[in-house]
């Protein structure tokens, strides 16, 4: 997955994927989602897609096909190969409240890119810039600032290494073991 550090997303919005190309001659755009089942991407009544300037188109989703973690999508009022690639890059997003309730300690992708995350001690360690699945448990890839000895660190998510989050404040603390930076 690529780095997910993006301009913010309107509130009441969700980021499930990334247009990443179109598919065929009839409209059709490739989607990579952020989401843990293709379920998501269900017909509906809107998808938002947010370019890179951040300009929000609604649309209709007509059609949706899963492959792995990649969703073909036909859009209504997107029906030539080239209106579909003029899309590629865009996020997509869907409203929040069409979402089932989460588990406790569970949380969408999209609430953890961007969060900042800190040490027992307080020191800033980075920024959530990947979420990995992995078969037991997800990695959070964090970016470190300028001049750090690493560029990345993987902070695996499990309880004992990742003891809070905050989705308010957009805040992580974690136990890192010793030896992973």
């Amino acid at each position: 997955m690529k780095s997910l550090s993006n301009p913010e997303i309107p509130d009441g919005l969700i980021l499930v994927g990334k247009v990443i190309g179109a598919h065929g001659i009839h409209g059709a755009v490739r989607v990579y989602s952020y989401a843990e089942s293709p379920a998501i991407f269900a017909p509906r009544d809107e998808v938002h897609l947010i370019d890179a300037a951040g300009g929000t188109t609604v649309y209709r989703i007509v059609a949706a096909k899963p492959h792995k973690q990649v969703v073909r999508l036909t859009l209504g009022g997107v029906e030539t190969r080239d209106a579909a690639g003029g899309l590629s890059g865009c996020r997509v997003c869907i409203q929040r409240q069409g979402l089932p309730p989460l588990a406790p300690d569970t949380y969408y992708w999209s609430d953890l890119i961007g969060m900042a995350v800190h040490d027992l001690t307080g020191r800033y360690l980075g920024e959530v810039v990947q979420i990995i699945p992995t078969g037991a448990n997800d990695v959070y890839a964090v970016r470190t600032p300028d001049g750090q000895p690493v560029d990345e660190i993987l902070v695996p998510a499990i309880a004992s290494v990742v003891l809070d989050i905050d989705i308010a404040t957009r805040r992580m603390r974690v136990d890192l073991p010793e030896g992973l930076i």
